[in-house]
């Protein structure tokens, strides 16, 4: 009875996350084309997506290698732009209190935007499930989709001409992250000044305008958040 219960938790977790994965799919397929076109060979991208595993500042990482950005901008930028994932783990960290410090370690390897969100609310609508199991579920369904998604990616982008240009499928799949999360005030006004500070900063020397606006994007929306409050 205890395993059915356990398995429960852990298909509930998948179950719930797979309307997701239809867009996370695609995501890692734009994520293994563009590692290609920035000159990575299949390990070193998947390598990438393995360690890194994270959706926007992966992509931004592998943009800026193929301009050939020093190292420390890289990191960098992508640290800025997961600087979200922080404020996740305080939320969520709660619900985790109770197991050890080994288990809660594993476990943050897996934290998105997708798997926390579905998380955070089974948890608040049904406290009697297997929290860490659950999680599991949904993280890792969303980590095997995305590798998979990432391998096909290098292997399609391999073989495909430049001529047809899916390059341009990068930008696409920024813009689709960007206007579902322009939810208020604060969240537009940072949009907006991150995008045009980095077109400003675009000729700044070492490849800094991409973190300057989104520094300058994070200052704004904090700062419209206080003055609204």
């Amino acid at each position: 009875m205890d395993g059915d219960l356990v398995d429960a938790d852990l298909r509930a977790g998948v179950r719930d996350v797979s309307p997701l994965l239809l867009g996370i799919a695609p995501f890692g397929l734009v994520a293994g084309i563009a590692a290609v076109n920035a000159g990575l060979g299949l390990a070193e991208a998947v390598g990438m997506s393995v360690i890194v595993f994270a959706g926007a500042s992966q992509l931004a990482a592998i943009e800026l290698i193929g301009e050939n950005a020093p190292l420390a901008v890289v990191i960098g930028t992508a640290v800025v732009i997961n600087l979200r994932v922080v404020m996740y783990s305080a939320s969520i960290a709660p619900h985790f209190a109770d197991y050890g410090r080994k288990l809660r370690a594993g476990l943050a390897y897996l934290l998105t935007d997708q798997a926390y969100a579905i998380s955070v609310a089974e948890f608040e609508e049904n406290p009697g499930r297997s929290r860490w199991r659950y999680y599991l579920g949904a993280g890792g369904a969303l980590w095997v989709v995305w590798q998979i998604g990432t391998v096909a990616g290098v292997v399609v982008g391999a073989g495909v001409p430049d001529a047809w240009g899916l390059t341009f499928a990068v930008p696409l799949v920024f813009l689709a992250l960007l206007v579902p999360a322009m939810k208020d005030r604060p969240t537009t006004a940072a949009a907006v000044a991150a995008g045009a500070v980095t077109v400003v900063a675009g000729g700044l020397p070492l490849n800094l305008g991409l973190l300057t606006g989104a520094v300058s994007g994070i200052a704004v929306g904090l700062l419209t958040e206080v003055v609204g409050a």
